[in-house]
């Protein structure tokens, strides 16, 4: 009988800190010799080689099709859930990075702006984010609670 309270109480737990979608993994995935799902589960150096060496040549690209899955579990528990939702923030990032409207989602506005009127600080601000964007997220959500 306690084991389904437990259980019951795990899903609440694992319901709460959601932080990363696997449906958004797996459509990165599809993209995935560039690095990008590696870079939206966290993974900023692996997702560095993923984009220059074309995901190890396919192969690790192929094995990540089956890691996706504890990717997600490990981004779940290293990252903080809160108002700022990541895939947003990511979405935002990767198809409007360059306009900074991910910075102002995350309440940044001042850089939100600066990214604006400088083509993502000269896309190098843009780069950086690829690599801190979940961090950034992280440290926005946990101020919330403090």
């Amino acid at each position: 009988m306690q084991s389904i309270f437990t259980e019951r109480k795990q899903l609440k737990v694992d319901a709460m800190n959601d932080t990363h979608s696997k449906t958004v993994g797996y459509i990165l995935w599809i993209f995935g010799f560039l690095g990008a799902h590696r870079f939206y589960y966290g993974k900023p150096v692996t997702g560095t080689i993923w984009l220059f060496t074309f995901g190890l040549l396919g192969i690790g690209w192929l094995i990540d099709l089956f890691l996706i899955p504890s990717m997600d579990r490990e981004a779940d528990l290293r990252f903080n859930s809160g108002q700022v939702d990541y895939s947003v923030a990511w979405i935002l990032l990767t198809f409007l990075g360059i306009f900074g409207i991910h910075r102002m989602y995350m309440g940044k506005w001042v850089t939100g702006i600066i990214y604006l009127f400088t083509g993502g600080f000269f896309i190098v601000g843009v780069i950086y984010d690829f690599w801190t964007l979940n961090d950034q997220v992280s440290i926005k959500n946990a101020e919330r609670f403090s």
